[in-house]
């Protein structure tokens, strides 16, 4: 315990855990839609769109995170008329994903970044944040909670049945672009905590556990929130008693906690 009190004084150290928080106390909304919607496969896509962000960056000397963050923005609004067809969304995405690593390595190998810095973001750097990283964060964070609160009543009706909202009134086309962008952008966030193959550990699994455990579109939305809290922050802990990766220690940590709530909801 000292010696995390010790590291606790450091700035590097103090900047990862505001990242943390604010990342496991906000970017579990985007979970929650993810699985409202039924494009799990989003998150893979975007991990794939955001690693082509970061090598673009690298390349013309761009900060890569707000490059991974418009490229996916841009990806995610190209996909919103694709969301309404039947067959949905499923083979763009697999090609979204496929052609963005493939660009990616390219773009890596031209760059010439080497390999520990391309290892940085695949598995996550946590105590690498940057004071500009945690802002990127936060006006993410404060977007999903805004769009939310603004756009609550008609997300519910949404989540639940896209065919009974677009006989409700609800702005259905308008709303998907909104979702679709603020998901991409928020598995982007995220890979400068978790890496970019782990970013279900602050969007996915919270939701997953929420789910789980809330009785009301409501309910779950608020356990996702606490949940994603009290993991990216114990998970944190965990990363600086044990010396060991950010990003493994977060997801392993959340999938306890994930695999805890399902045998709640076995025992009710």
């Amino acid at each position: 315990m000292n010696d995390i009190a010790e590291l606790l004084r450091l700035a590097p150290v103090q900047r990862g855990f505001a990242a943390t928080l604010i990342a496991g106390a906000g970017l579990p909304i985007a979970g929650v839609w993810i699985l409202g919607l039924e494009v799990v496969p989003l998150r893979f896509a975007m991990m794939h769109v955001a690693l082509l962000g970061v090598a673009l960056g690298a390349l013309l000397g761009i900060e890569p995170l707000l490059v991974a963050l418009a490229l996916c923005a841009l990806s995610g609004a190209a996909l919103a008329p694709l969301a309404a067809r039947p067959e949905g969304l499923a083979g763009p995405l697999g090609l979204l994903m496929t052609l963005s690593i493939a660009l990616a390595l390219l773009v890596l190998s031209i760059a010439g970044v080497n390999a520990t810095r391309a290892f940085e973001w695949l598995w996550g750097s946590v105590l690498a944040t940057q004071p500009a990283d945690i802002v990127a964060l936060a006006v993410v964070v404060a977007l999903l909670a805004a769009f939310e609160l603004r756009f609550h009543r008609s997300l519910k009706l949404l989540l639940h049945d896209r065919e009974l909202a677009l006989c409700s009134g609800v702005p259905v086309a308008a709303l998907t672009v909104g979702l679709l962008v603020l998901m991409s952008v928020a598995v982007a966030a995220s890979i400068k905590l978790t890496g970019a193959l782990l970013v279900d550990a602050v969007t996915l699994l919270p939701a997953l556990a929420a789910r789980n455990l809330g009785q009301s579109f409501d309910g779950i939305l608020a356990w996702a929130v606490g949940i994603g809290a009290v993991g990216a922050v114990s998970g944190f802990f965990l990363t600086l008693w044990s010396d060991q990766p950010p990003g493994p220690v977060l997801i392993l940590t959340m999938t306890v906690i994930t695999l805890a709530s399902y045998v709640v909801r076995g025992k009710r």
